[in-house]
């Protein structure tokens, strides 16, 4: 359930709120494509602006509207809230939870270890830790993950450090049931050659069918088939992120026809020239 291809899906707006509709049309893009777990309410989705209704909303529709496991992002910087939102999500039945390391606050060590080590304590959900301090200002030791990882339901880390070495010894220091995936479209091979278990891709938006296949045909051992994708994929994974994330992906799922609606503030469309980047880049991968 939380191997493989898992979709970092963008939240569709649009003036009453959440657009449903668009919502639903996503999912039939992603079950088209096999994508194997799809994440509401994380990053890529503006989790920092949605209100709490708004993410139970989500967890909600999609529990309803898509045969594929729900990942719930319902972490924030601060600990009760996380266990207020992580058992709501939990009595709505979603499959797991994405936990991100706290921001802003910038805790230690011991305080992430008690952070997550309290949340896992008041829920039964199978719990993500996401860390990406390019944005929290703060990263998770693999001391700690490893730590973490003998609490029984903490099952896995989303690592977007952006550091193969982090990911190395992550691997090194948990058991081989410990899930690392890659937080990171780009180095998604290289950490699946290391021993990652997938990716959370924001690039699966566009393109899900060849997100999964990238990473099955790495599981059925066809390397160089996988090598091919991985570098097919390069030029649209890397105009995903030529602004802010989720703005290029947003932008590129408006050219394709999806209503996904506008950019909460403060985030805002791209510029005219990363426009083009994005349009180039759906062009060469077959997208347009």
């Amino acid at each position: 359930m939380f191997t493989g291809s898992v979709v970092a899906l963008v939240t569709p707006f649009n003036n009453e709120g959440i657009n449903y509709e668009t919502l639903k049309k996503l999912f039939i893009l992603q079950e088209k494509g096999r994508t194997d777990a799809i994440l509401l309410s994380g990053t890529t989705g503006e989790s920092p602006t949605l209100s709490l209704e708004e993410k139970l909303g989500l967890f909600s529709f999609g529990k309803k509207n898509t045969d594929i496991p729900i990942i719930a992002g319902t972490g924030n910087y601060n600990t009760k809230e996380t266990i207020k939102l992580t058992k709501e999500a939990e009595n709505i039945g979603v499959d797991a939870a994405l936990i991100i390391t706290p921001y802003y606050n910038k805790p230690t060590q011991k305080g992430l270890y008690e952070h997550f080590k309290t949340v896992a304590e008041n829920t039964k959900l199978p719990i993500i830790i996401y860390n990406v301090p390019s944005r929290t200002g703060v990263s998770i030791s693999p001391a700690v993950v490893a730590e973490l990882s003998h609490i029984k339901n903490i099952v896995g880390i989303k690592e977007a450090s952006g550091s193969l070495k982090q990911c190395y010894e992550i691997i090194s220091k948990t058991d081989e049931d410990f899930i690392l995936l890659s937080g990171d479209d780009a180095l998604t091979l290289p950490i699946l050659v290391s021993g990652g278990k997938g990716v959370v891709s924001v690039t699966a938006n566009i393109v899900p069918g060849m997100v999964k296949e990238m990473v099955a045909n790495f599981f059925s051992e066809n390397y160089i088939r996988a090598r091919e994708i991985h570098y097919s994929l390069l030029p649209l994974t890397n105009a995903m992120f030529v602004e802010t994330n989720p703005i290029p992906v947003k932008t590129a799922l408006k050219i394709m026809g999806y209503n996904v609606g506008s950019l909460r503030s403060p985030l805002v469309p791209p510029d005219e020239s990363s426009l083009k980047i994005i349009k180039d880049a759906l062009r060469q991968t077959g997208v347009l």
